[in-house]
């Protein structure tokens, strides 16, 4: 029980994050895991306190989306680790935006990471564990009838928004925002912002070394994982 919210009806369970029902039809419980995953969950481990660190993170940067006049799912943070949020549904893409080549890009593209990109590129991939989460072209997501042409053209135009708008608060905050994916989801109507947004779903570099405060710090075994998540979360707080 969360609250006064009986959690006893598991929805959907991630790799770091458990949906359960909400206390009414247009509501979901958000809870987050202290579970890191890498390598479509190949490489595996439970953090302590990892939870914790990305909701406040989350939380943070949501509220300052939605002063700003972003949509998003969030109703309102319950405890450190849960949420109460809008009931949507998931597109089954994500849109990733890169301002600076590393990881993948990097590796498919022969560009040394850390390299600043010209512009601002963004590109979706399909939500599957089971393909690897595979990138997938606009054609081909209208073709199987996984979003609409509009849908394509709105997630990308919020995308470059939220990418402007985090670039300003992280500058503040002595951070560089190297790149990140975003999930959204049909809600009354219209498309809004879902999921998190935290050092699990962004790359997040010192703004004067580079040195890494996400997920990578996990993925690459540079050590102290959650010392860069509680960086980051300081820093927010104080930018």
């Amino acid at each position: 029980m969360v609250g006064n919210t009986v959690m006893d009806e598991v929805l959907y369970e991630g790799k770091s994050k458990i949906i359960f029902k909400g206390p009414d039809d247009d509501s979901y419980i958000l809870r987050y895991k202290d579970t890191a995953t890498a390598f479509n969950g190949e490489k595996k481990e439970e953090l302590g306190g990892k939870g914790k660190l990305n909701a406040e993170i989350s939380n943070i940067i949501y509220a300052y989306l939605s002063e700003k006049g972003v949509e998003t799912h969030l109703l309102k943070v319950i405890d450190d680790v849960t949420a109460l949020i809008k009931k949507a549904e998931i597109v089954m893409v994500e849109v990733i935006v890169r301002n600076v080549a590393a990881g993948s890009f990097s590796k498919k593209y022969g560009v040394p990471e850390g390299t600043e990109l010209k512009n601002t590129t963004t590109e979706f991939s399909l939500k599957s564990d089971e393909l690897g989460d595979p990138m997938i072209n606009d054609s081909q997501i209208t073709a199987l009838g996984i979003a609409t042409r509009e849908e394509l053209d709105y997630m990308t135009k919020q995308a470059l928004k939220i990418n402007e708008l985090m670039c300003e608060l992280f500058a503040k905050a002595g951070i560089r925002l190297v790149d990140f994916k975003l999930e959204f989801g049909r809600c009354g109507g219209k498309l809004i912002l879902c999921d998190e947004i935290s050092p699990d779903s962004c790359r997040f570099w010192d703004t004067e070394t580079n040195e890494k405060l996400d997920k990578d710090r996990f993925r690459r075994d540079l050590g102290n994982v959650l010392g860069g998540y509680r960086d980051v979360l300081e820093r927010l707080k104080n930018a």
